[in-house]
């Protein structure tokens, strides 16, 4: 399956303007002094909506130390996977190899099957990264990787993946307007169930763009087309997600939701509905928005 109704999402304690991942994420754009206190209000707003829709959301607090002030995007240091494999994956930022905390994975196994970890964090001290599911967009249900090469993610990070998960790997090169490498492949594509919501533009090389773009009718899923300055406001940013009915939702930030034009509401909400929540102040000082906050649990329900 393409999309879960579980997911995991860690309430803050600590969450502020990160200046070690800064040095290569061009959207965070703000250091708030205030910016725990908003961001906590932004996060309970966005639970509390999901819950409302139906969507089951497993709620982890996270801990004063050590230090880890982007915990709420923990799409990056885990994955999970219908097999019952669990990933932890290699960070680039120091203070973000802090967020695999024992505490989120044993509160996980109370309620879901966990078989098997693959544990790539080693990678780390070689200097290659693979962060989660924002250095790759998952096609699950054709087992396909799509990652954007940058200092966050690397060609032998991909390839320790594949070798452990069975996936093949799209991998190509995605620049924002200023011809600088886009940190997350997330905040550029994402993958649902029947279509691929992309800013294409970012794929400057003609081969890789076709390869992309071959990849996704291949795998029979509509290409919604996404500017740049869409991108910039976190439209790429986007997860399907099930809710307790079986019902689909495309969940993204409020932002991104009125980037859109009407035309592209449109054409998504003839698949699904869409469910957005005001994430401002994450966005600016995080630099990632509501798809890098949710980790899909596709793991076996004990």
């Amino acid at each position: 399956m393409q999309t879960t109704s579980h997911l995991l999402m860690i309430r803050p304690v600590n969450f502020s303007f990160n200046t070690e991942t800064a040095v290569n994420n061009a959207f965070q754009a703000q250091n708030d002094v205030d910016a725990q206190e908003k961001a906590l209000h932004e996060f309970d707003s966005f639970i509390a909506k999901l819950q409302a829709h139906g969507v089951n959301v497993m709620v982890i607090n996270d801990t004063p130390t050590p230090y880890t002030p982007d915990s709420i995007f923990p799409n990056n240091w885990i994955s999970f996977h219908s097999d019952g494999s669990l990933f932890l994956y290699p960070m680039f930022a120091l203070n973000r190899r802090k967020e695999r905390k024992p505490h989120v994975i044993e509160t996980i196994k109370k309620k879901f099957e966990v078989k098997t970890i693959h544990d790539l964090s080693a990678l780390e001290n070689e200097n290659e990264f693979l962060e989660g599911t924002g250095s790759m967009v998952l096609d699950r249900e054709n087992k396909i990787a799509y990652a954007c090469l940058s200092p966050r993610t690397t060609l032998m990070a991909l390839g320790k993946f594949k070798e452990a998960s069975g996936y093949s790997i799209e991998a190509f090169t995605s620049v924002d307007m200023n011809g600088q490498e886009i940190y997350h492949t997330n905040v550029m594509m994402c993958v649902a169930d029947q279509y691929v919501v992309i800013c294409l533009d970012s794929v400057r090389d003609e081969m890789e763009r076709k390869s992309v773009i071959d990849r996704i009718k291949n795998s029979r899923k509509e290409i919604i087309e996404i500017t740049f300055n869409q991108m910039n406001h976190f439209a790429g940013n986007m997860l399907q997600v099930n809710n307790n009915k079986g019902e689909k939702n495309l969940v993204m930030s409020s932002q991104a939701f009125h980037c859109l034009t009407k035309a592209q509401i449109e054409l998504i909400e003839g698949y699904n509905l869409i469910i957005h929540s005001p994430l401002d102040t994450i966005e600016r000082n995080g630099g990632g928005s509501a798809r890098c906050m949710m980790a899909e649990v596709f793991l076996p329900v004990l």
